[in-house]
């Protein structure tokens, strides 16, 4: 089944809970959390405190993408603090392999991403270790841009990959994916789908995540 995840950072802060809870009243699988630290993007956001916060506030699996450098340091309080999956950047993460056995070692799901520029080749020696793969469809660093094209051809890539290596992990996508771009990533092969200002930005939250839900739903 294809999931939903919107992310919070298109999210009104002041009033995050109810925001949250309008998107699960539409269907959300996931909440999305985008953690940015200034230096490996150009954007800061939020630590171990939201995800915190927002783990008391929805039942729903929390997807921690960190977005920083030296995640290392990180690890252990952002599980800590409720997240279910922990994705690391891959360019971040010169020694990958233990970090994400580190993750997984203290009990939460283990991702690693990859920026639109990066090949999927790169990919080849942690795979099969992960839980999930995170390919970034905009350059990383702010949300509302628009999803690049090109990105649909890696996520074929990686599914290619996964086959190869008869892996079990999730192709998740992030950046840009509204009622355009869901399907062509959907019929790519996409499990997971971040969606920022298309829920979060929308008027009626529970009616623009639960077209999307309706959409992967019907041509899964």
């Amino acid at each position: 089944m294809a999931i939903l995840a919107p992310s919070i950072l298109s999210a009104d802060f002041s009033n995050l809970g109810q925001q949250i809870r309008l998107a699960e009243l539409g269907g959300a699988d996931w909440i999305h959390c985008d953690v940015m630290d200034g230096q490996f993007v150009p954007n800061i956001t939020f630590g171990p405190l939201i995800i915190k916060a927002v783990k008391k506030s929805t039942h729903l699996p929390l997807d921690v993408h960190l977005m920083i450098k030296n995640p290392d340091n990180y690890i252990e309080s952002f599980i800590n603090a409720g997240a279910d999956y922990l994705t690391v950047h891959l360019e971040a993460a010169p020694h990958l392999n233990r970090t994400v056995n580190r993750i997984k070692e203290l009990g939460c799901k283990a991702g690693v991403s990859i920026n639109p520029s990066t090949p999927v080749s790169t990919l080849t020696e942690i795979a099969e270790y992960t839980d999930m793969i995170l390919l970034m469809s905009v350059n990383p660093g702010f949300g509302g841009q628009s999803f690049i094209p090109t990105v649909l051809k890696k996520v074929e890539k990686l599914v290619e990959l996964r086959e190869k290596l008869n892996a079990r992990f999730f192709i998740e996508i992030d950046g840009g994916i509204d009622t355009s771009t869901i399907l062509p990533s959907l019929h790519a092969g996409v499990d997971v789908f971040v969606t920022g200002s298309s829920v979060f930005g929308a008027d009626n939250i529970t009616a623009a995540a639960a077209k999307l839900k309706n959409m992967l739903n019907s041509n899964s």
